[in-house]
């Protein structure tokens, strides 16, 4: 099964680059790999990230969010990109607690990789 998540930085801020934008990927596949799921897109502007996962019907959506979201956000704190640190505060967390879960099983995914890869990545 397909599923579009879209993940909203705290306070919606941008805080986002191209440089940035580049660990979620790795993380989002790593940790993906653990749930038995596989990370098909991923892209993002600089307050929001998008991701489209095929994951085992088996698995619960929110189990899958929650560790996607938890990882990346505790990993790309943790290095201290300038751009974070000027605009979020020390102990907050990178990602809003809100979070947009679809299921694409009615929709081509073409359409939606295709929507994940035309977003506006920052430079």
């Amino acid at each position: 099964m397909h599923v579009h998540f879209v993940f909203v930085t705290r306070y919606r801020r941008d805080v986002f680059t191209r440089e940035i934008l580049g660990d979620p990927h790795h993380i989002f596949s790593t940790t993906c790999a653990d749930f038995e799921a596989e990370l098909v897109e991923l892209d993002g502007e600089e307050d929001h990230v998008h991701s489209l996962v095929n994951y085992p019907p088996k698995m619960a959506v929110s189990a899958l969010l929650n560790s996607l979201k938890g990882v990346s956000s505790r990993l790309i704190r943790k290095t201290n990109y300038l751009s974070i640190c000027k605009k979020l505060w020390r102990g907050s967390s990178l990602s809003s607690p809100c979070y947009f879960a679809g299921s694409c099983g009615g929709a081509p995914i073409e359409i939606i990789r295709q929507y994940i890869e035309q977003q506006q990545t920052p430079h």
